[in-house]
């Protein structure tokens, strides 16, 4: 079996986010993962519309280009990490908007995140779970969030987030465990494809 393919996920759009940050960051530590390939994937390059579609693709395909390139992109993965901003005490709305627009794509693979903005953005990233766990992936309990001060002292250049060693230990916990629930989902979703196949035959 070929090594589980894990997503970085951009989850902010806006020419001044910070999202570039923590993404460079995480993106570094999983990179070094021996048992993970990892591609970040930016929402800037998938532009879509807010939700315009007849249903979710669950129930029908969808008709828009963008949105079928995404869901296209979505299913070569076998796991995802999302950096999240907080707005509001909840997830950007283009996140928010993107996991909408895909559906089997998302099913039986871990989900992580990288949480920022106020109280770290605990807040945004619990609400991700309970999407994710709609979409039957699998949220992982390990998270990073970086809490105001830390967000505060990187923005601000007085700090780089490699330098907080408390980040280093939170995100190889998070990036150990969707590598492990990325392995064991991957050979369970081929276990399926091969059952499915003996059982149409």
């Amino acid at each position: 079996m070929s090594k589980p393919k894990i997503a970085i996920v951009v989850g902010s759009t806006r020419a001044a986010r910070f999202a570039d940050v923590p993404t460079q960051w995480i993106a570094k530590i999983a990179k070094s993962h021996a048992d993970i390939d990892v591609e970040v994937v930016d929402l800037r390059d998938f532009p879509l519309p807010f939700f315009d579609e007849v249903a979710s693709s669950a129930w029908a395909p969808s008709q828009n280009e963008v949105a079928k390139r995404w869901q296209r992109k979505v299913a070569e993965f076998d796991g995802f990490i999302f950096t999240a901003a907080e707005y509001n005490h909840g997830p950007t709305a283009v996140l928010k908007n993107a996991i909408d627009y895909a559906a089997n794509e998302w099913n039986k693979k871990p989900a992580g995140f990288v949480g920022y903005g106020s109280v770290g953005g605990a807040r945004a990233v619990e609400q991700l779970r309970l999407h994710a766990v709609e979409l039957q992936m699998a949220p992982v309990k390990s998270a990073v969030h970086i809490a105001w001060g830390d967000f505060l002292a990187v923005r601000q250049g007085e700090k780089k987030l490699e330098e907080l060693e408390h980040l280093n230990q939170a995100a190889t916990a998070l990036i150990n465990d969707v590598a492990w629930w990325a392995k064991v989902l991957k050979a369970a979703r081929q276990a399926d494809a091969v059952a499915e196949e003996v059982k149409a035959a």
